[in-house]
C-alpha cells in the first residue's frame, strides 16, 4: 500500500493560524499540497523578525527542501499569485500547480463585488475576491481551467464568448469587461511567468504517495465555512472539511493518514451570519486587541468569542480528526474568568449538537478560571495549572487530544505533546 498522507484543517471559521502549524510540520514534510479555497485565504507565518503573508502558495514554500503543490480543488487567481511569488527566489521546481484547477480573472470580483451590493444589508460579508463566482462557474461547466493558459488566444476567445451569453447580466450588474484583445494581452503575460509550473499534479502527488514520500495536505478557512456542513449561506463556496482533500487533489479517500484540526483557544470569524459564542462588549474586544484580530486577507476585524465546544466536536466528527493544534493560548492570558460555550438553547430546549440554523441558538456556557501568563511557554508542565486544566477540559468535551499548543506566533513557541 502507498504511503498516507497528513492532513491539516481548520475546525472553526477559518484564520486558526493553520499557516504556522503547516510551516511547522513542513520542515519534516517533502510535499505540501494545497487543495481548496482561492486568495480569500490567508496564512501569516513569523519566523524571527520576518513575517510572510500567504495566501495560494502552499506554506511549505518556507522549507527549502519541500516541493509545494496547488491542486485542481483551488481556484486561482493569476495576478495575485504572480505577486504572492514575488516574495520568494527559486520557486521552479519546487512549486507546482494544477493544470485542471480554475482560473479565477478579473472579472469574477467585479461580479462578486457587484452581487455583494445588491443584497444589501442581506450581503453575505464575502472578500470580494471572486471566489464565490469563480466556482460557481466551474459547477455550471462555463469556467476556464490553469492549463488553458497555455494558449493565451484560444482561451482569450473562449472568454469572448462567454461575456457575450451573459452580456445583459453584466451590464445590469454595472460590471466592465475587457475586449478580447485586452484579455489576450493579459493572459499571454500570466502565461511568459506561470507556464514553468503548470502541469498534471494528480500524476505528480500520485508519484510522491508510491515512492513513500512525507506529504502533507493544506486545508482553507474552516469546518464552520464548508459550503455543505457549514453555517450556510454564510459559507466559503469549496469544501474545507478533510473529504475535500481527496477532490482537491485527485487522491484516494484512504491515501490520507493523520488528521490534525487547527481551532484557536477562543473563537472569530470573519464577515455576516451565526456566531453563538461571539462576544460584543470588552471581552471581545480584548481577545481581538490581544490576538491582533484583523483579516490577513481583508484587514477587516474578526468578531471575537469564546471557544464553542459544540462546533468544534462536530468538526473534530467530521473530519475523523486525531489530534488538535490548540493556537493562540497567549491570547487568554490575563483573563480573571474564561468562558466555554458547551451547550446550545434552542426553543427552549438544551441541545449538545450543531443544529440546521444556528442563527436560532444562544449559548450555555460554563466558565474556568484564568492564568497569569503562556506566552512563550515551550513545554507542557511548564503551563499554569488552570491552563493546564483548561486545555483537558476541551480535550474531554470536544474528543480529541491537544497534541500540539502555541504559546506566541513564533515558530519555537510551539509545544508539541508526546503520544
Amino acid at each position: 500500500m502507498a504511503n498516507q498522507a497528513d492532513l491539516i484543517i481548520g475546525l472553526q471559521w477559518g484564520d486558526e493560524g493553520k499557516g504556522k502549524i503547516v510551516d511547522h510540520m513542513a520542515q519534516t514534510h517533502d510535499y505540501v499540497c494545497r487543495f481548496a479555497g482561492g486568495h480569500n485565504a490567508g496564512h501569516t507565518i513569523v519566523i524571527g523578525d520576518q513575517t510572510y503573508a500567504l495566501h495560494l502558495i502552499p506554506s511549505g514554500v518556507l522549507n527549502s527542501s519541500a516541493v509545494n503543490v496547488v491542486g485542481n480543488g483551488v481556484v486561482l487567481s493569476p495576478k495575485d499569485f504572480i505577486e504572492e511569488m514575488e516574495q520568494f527566489d527559486d520557486l521552479e521546481g519546487r512549486l507546482f500547480i494544477s493544470d485542471k484547477a480554475h482560473l479565477l480573472l478579473p472579472y469574477h470580483a467585479l461580479i462578486d463585488q457587484a452581487r455583494e451590493r445588491m443584497k444589501g444589508d442581506k450581503a453575505i460579508g464575502t472578500t470580494g475576491k471572486g471566489i464565490g463566482p469563480a466556482y460557481g462557474d466551474k459547477v455550471t461547466r462555463v469556467g476556464h481551467r490553469v492549463g488553458e493558459l497555455l494558449d493565451p488566444p484560444k482561451l482569450a476567445a473562449k472568454i469572448t464568448t462567454y461575456f457575450e451569453m451573459y452580456r445583459g447580466i453584466f451590464e445590469v450588474m454595472g460590471v466592465e469587461l475587457p475586449t478580447e484583445a485586452e484579455l489576450v494581452e493579459e493572459l499571454s503575460g500570466y502565461k511568459a511567468v506561470l507556464a514553468p509550473y503548470i502541469t498534471d499534479t494528480t500524476l505528480l502527488v500520485w508519484d510522491a504517495l508510491d515512492s513513500g514520500k512525507k506529504i502533507l495536505l493544506e486545508g482553507a478557512q474552516g469546518t464552520m465555512l464548508d459550503i455543505d456542513h457549514g453555517t450556510y449561506p454564510y459559507v466559503t463556496s469549496s469544501t474545507t472539511v478533510s473529504a475535500g482533500a481527496a477532490s482537491g487533489l485527485g487522491i484516494a479517500p484512504r491515501d490520507i493518514g493523520r488528521v490534525t484540526g487547527i481551532a484557536k483557544a477562543y473563537c472569530t470569524r470573519v464577515g455576516n451570519g451565526p456566531f453563538p459564542s461571539e462576544d460584543h462588549g470588552e471581552a471581545g474586544q480584548r481577545l481581538r486587541d490581544n490576538g491582533h484580530e484583523y483579516g490577513t486577507t481583508t484587514g477587516r476585524p474578526r468578531r471575537c468569542g469564546w471557544f464553542d465546544a459544540v462546533a468544534a466536536r462536530h468538526a473534530v466528527r467530521i473530519n475523523g480528526v486525531d489530534q488538535i493544534a490548540l493556537m493562540k493560548l497567549d491570547v487568554l492570558d490575563g483573563f480573571e474568568e474564561i468562558k466555554v460555550c458547551v451547550a446550545y438553547e434552542v426553543d427552549g430546549r438544551r441541545i449538545d449538537y450543531v443544529p440546521y440554523d444556528l442563527e436560532e441558538a444562544t449559548p450555555v456556557y460554563e466558565t474556568f478560571p484564568g492564568w497569569d501568563t503562556t506566552r512563550g511557554i515551550q513545554s507542557f508542565d511548564a503551563l499554569p495549572q488552570t491552563a493546564r486544566e483548561y486545555i483537558t477540559a476541551l480535550e474531554e468535551m470536544v474528543g480529541a487530544k491537544m497534541g500540539i499548543i502555541s504559546t506566541s506566533p513564533k515558530r519555537e513557541d510551539t509545544i508539541v505533546r508526546k503520544e
